[in-house]
């Protein structure tokens, strides 16, 4: 799929790039231009950040230490911190046992973030599905207690308080009403009988692929908590922030701007800068372990929640921008990697001050799409060589 993707990318990139070579503006010519093109009253005063992918220098800054909301830009540290302390590779499983002796069920989870409510969503994706679970379960507790399904209890580990709300509504829909209590995972294990369901759910890489791609809020939430975890941390928001600043004193990024409230994005009260931010990627960018949060960057144009970005607004960039998208009322963000000829720049776009509305909204997107539609241009020497 991804080398689809790259095909599609290369195809529109040369249909749509209908710049000629020298009205693509180069590092010294970015700060006028862009001083001009950010005085758009589409974008109200955006913060903004363009660095060079190569050396690391700032070609262009604009309230760049200014503490901005980053909506969805915050799942690359979310990415990142995933990396940090979980295996791309691992999954998640759930499985239910039965002790007739003890009259109990046993659900043992490990925290899957994609238990699917849906059976034919869960099994097209091949998530873990809750209708599969239910269902199963309650045939095997008639099946050892004589047809009913009275005086039996559930004991659970390794599940989120909402997959255990959504277990016991779907039950009670179907006169399967146990007592049900948390227990330890060890606790879990020592009453363990006769298992009667096993559900896995995707590999930690394909889950950060999705949050990537679709900005998905729940999984993010919940792969961030999982990290924490892993870390040594509480999985709790205190958890989450710690395991953030972690990650930026590894980097040796300053993290006294910022702000988290959640791991989605979600919050108006997350606060990150756009300098922050731009560091961030520059450093992952040069590192081997986060090149899953790159391959995962939709593509403008292409791709995920860029899909339908660039087309017309900025055809010219169309395959070539890598970036996440931010979107809240009265905010829009992008953050990621540009090609440039024959460098990389990444650059950071953050504009929480415009009006509110779906119109106003449209219009800033438009504005940070033509913006970086002037320094988009694919790496074809033969196509920009200078005529003799």
């Amino acid at each position: 799929m991804r080398f689809l993707y790259r095909l599609i990318a290369i195809g529109l990139a040369l249909t749509f790039s209908v710049l000629p070579a020298h009205a693509v503006l180069g590092p010294e010519s970015i700060p006028p231009a862009f001083d001009e093109l950010l005085k758009n009253q589409s974008l109200a005063n955006p913060a903004m950040i363009i660095i060079d992918g190569n050396t690391g220098e700032v070609i262009y800054e604009k309230n760049a230490y200014s503490q901005r909301k980053p909506a969805s830009v915050m799942k690359i540290l979310t990415g990142a911190v995933v990396l940090d302390h979980l295996d791309p590779s691992s999954t998640f499983s759930t499985t239910v046992n039965i002790n007739p002796d003890l009259k109990t069920v046993i659900v043992r989870g490990s925290y899957d973030p994609w238990i699917s409510l849906d059976h034919n969503t869960a099994r097209k994706m091949n998530r873990a599905s809750l209708p599969y679970i239910g269902f199963r379960t309650m045939s095997y507790v008639k099946e050892f207690n004589g047809g009913s399904l009275k005086n039996y209890k559930v004991i659970y580990s390794g599940l989120y308080s909402k997959d255990v709300s959504n277990l016991k509504a779907f039950w009670a829909k179907r006169n399967f009403k146990p007592v049900m209590k948390s227990v330890t995972d060890e606790e879990a294990f020592m009453a363990l009988g006769e298992q009667v369901v096993a559900e896995n759910s995707p590999t930690v890489g394909a889950l950060l692929d999705w949050i990537l791609l679709w900005s998905d809020n729940l999984i993010s939430e919940r792969l961030a908590l999982l990290s924490a975890k892993a870390a040594g941390y509480g999985m709790n928001e205190k958890g989450v922030e710690t395991v953030f600043r972690d990650f930026l004193a590894n980097l040796e990024i300053d993290g006294s701007k910022l702000v988290v409230a959640d791991a989605s994005g979600l919050s108006r009260k997350n606060k990150i800068t756009a300098k922050l931010m731009g560091e961030v990627l520059f450093k992952i960018r040069k590192d081997e372990k986060y090149a899953l949060m790159y391959a995962g960057l939709p593509i403008g144009g292409v791709s995920g929640t860029l899909r339908t970005r660039f087309l017309t607004t900025a055809p010219g960039a169309v395959g070539l921008v890598r970036a996440k998208t931010g979107t809240l009322n009265g905010t829009a963000t992008l953050a990621g990697y540009v090609q440039s000829a024959d460098r990389e720049y990444v650059f950071v776009t953050l504009a929480d001050e415009i009006p509110k509305g779906n119109s106003a909204l449209n219009r800033a997107r438009a504005a940070i799409d033509r913006v970086l539609g002037r320094i988009a241009a694919p790496n074809i020497p033969a196509e920009i060589s200078p005529a003799p």
